[in-house]
């Protein structure tokens, strides 16, 4: 059995490592959509649902990324899906 703190540890780092991965996914996203997106912060923001929501809808088409870099292009898709709805609702 593990101590706990090293539990903590490693919850931690995958939440860090989600939250950069999300930015990152959000930053490429913005340069990617047209017009890009809803500025530096908001895009960022996004990103981080849109790596939630890159992940679900992967998962029910039954696509599975491995790795850092499939996590950051699960993540991307996710968060152009969210940029774009978010466009068309911004008009």
């Amino acid at each position: 059995m593990q101590p706990i703190n090293q539990n903590i540890s490693k919850i931690m780092t995958g939440i860090i490592g989600s939250i950069i991965i999300g930015c990152l996914a959000g930053f490429c996203a913005g340069k990617l959509m047209k017009g890009g997106g809803f500025g530096f912060l908001m895009n960022l923001l996004l990103g981080l649902f849109g790596g939630a929501l890159g992940g679900w809808l992967f998962g029910q088409l039954g696509i599975e990324w491995g790795g850092l870099l499939g996590q950051l292009g699960t993540a991307i898709v996710g968060a152009v899906v969210i940029l774009y709805v978010a466009s068309l609702l911004k008009k």
